[in-house]
């Protein structure tokens, strides 16, 4: 038996500051190699969860109820991949569950993700690694990004520097550059993560007050628009575009306030700009430029986003460009994430979210 068929598999689950649904993934990996991709799907949430976890998140639901009926959710989601994937819960080592984000407060040593691992772990039958933040925070971190580990993994035999960016709810990216001096185990590179602000969070907010439409289907109202540039650039005045990374950002910290006057059409245009904007802010924190930039989450399916990408840098490509599966990256890394904590290996470092020195995490519940 080689070394990758003895490796069981380990299945990540990510939902997003979105709130569009749940990814699961499966990999075969040892928290430093990825040896097989397996399966993966993404169940959209109903309109009524949608609802509930979004009342959740702004603090006006029952909590406690949301955790369980999100973590119900993704037991359900297990269950599907699995059956998917023809697999039986006894040939899952781990389960890496992310849970839903309902306050990121990095400054104030403050972060929540709902999820109830326990509950997940007893319904699942597999064992479950979640809360993969508050040990970072506690160590000094800001708590995220926490994908850039993975994002090294994938790196390993690209021509660096390139840069990974995830447009999600909040954007993040990854530089990667080759390193001669790391001494980390998975780094033979030098890696600098951050947020560089909002993703898709306040234009789908945005498109769902004006269409009802929980995003903007294909970039369809941006297209149609005309950026406000007077109000982008006094938003690109906050203090955090010009703090240094490692830094990241809670859902709730930019709010579209001061673009209510603007048209439908304007201020799609107007956010999608911010969005992109920020990122090429947060290119001037690289220590050298990125040859190629590679896009994963939702941002990368938004025309207006990458086209708007595409104007201030060369070489933007989707990450299927690469063979990977936008969709299910960030449920991977968390897979992987999940199995690097069972081994207590770091899930951070000062690079990548400010932690005072390489950090594990993670709480684990046995089945």
């Amino acid at each position: 038996m080689s070394k990758q068929e003895a490796i069981k598999w380990s299945l990540g689950l990510m939902s997003g500051t979105s709130l569009d649904g749940i990814d699961a993934a499966l990999i075969r990996t040892d928290g430093e190699h990825i040896y097989e991709f397996g399966d993966s799907i993404t169940v959209p949430y109903s309109e009524k969860e949608k609802i509930t976890l979004r009342e959740a998140v702004y603090g006006r639901g029952d909590m406690l109820l949301a955790e369980q009926n999100m973590t119900m959710k993704h037991a359900e989601v297990v269950h599907a991949l699995l059956k998917h994937a023809n697999l039986s819960h006894k040939e899952v080592e781990v389960i890496g569950f992310h849970g839903q984000t309902v306050s990121h407060r990095p400054d104030e040593s403050l972060t929540w993700q709902i999820g109830n691992g326990a509950l997940l772990a007893e319904k699942t039958r597999i064992d479950v690694v979640c809360d993969f933040r508050r040990r970072d925070i506690a160590a000094g971190g800001q708590g995220a990004p926490l994908v850039p580990l993975y994002h090294a993994a994938l790196a390993r035999h690209m021509d660096l520097p390139v840069a990974i960016l995830n447009i999600g709810g909040i954007a993040n990216v990854t530089w990667i550059g080759r390193s001669e001096t790391s001494a980390h185990e998975l780094m033979a590179f030098d890696i600098l993560a951050f947020d560089t602000g909002t993703g898709n969070v306040l234009l789908n907010e945005w498109a769902f007050k004006h269409t009802e439409k929980h995003i903007d289907l294909d970039g369809k109202l941006a297209l149609s628009g005309k950026a406000d540039n007077n109000l982008l650039e006094a938003m690109l005045k906050d203090w955090f575009f010009a703090k240094h990374p490692p830094k990241s950002l809670d859902r709730n910290y930019f709010t579209f306030e001061s673009l209510e006057h603007l048209s439908a059409e304007d201020g799609a245009a107007t956010l999608t700009e911010f969005t992109t904007a920020a990122i090429e802010a947060g290119a001037a924190f690289f220590p050298k430029a990125a040859k190629h930039w590679f896009v994963s989450g939702g941002g990368r399916l938004n025309p207006a986003i990458m086209q708007s990408l595409r104007r201030r840098f060369n070489h933007v490509y989707p990450v299927e460009s690469l063979g990977w599966k936008g969709d299910s990256l960030e449920a991977q890394a968390f897979a992987f994430l999940a199995v690097r904590s069972l081994k207590k290996l770091p899930l951070s470092l000062p690079t990548t979210t400010g932690v005072i020195r390489a950090v594990t995490g993670g709480a684990l519940y046995r089945a």
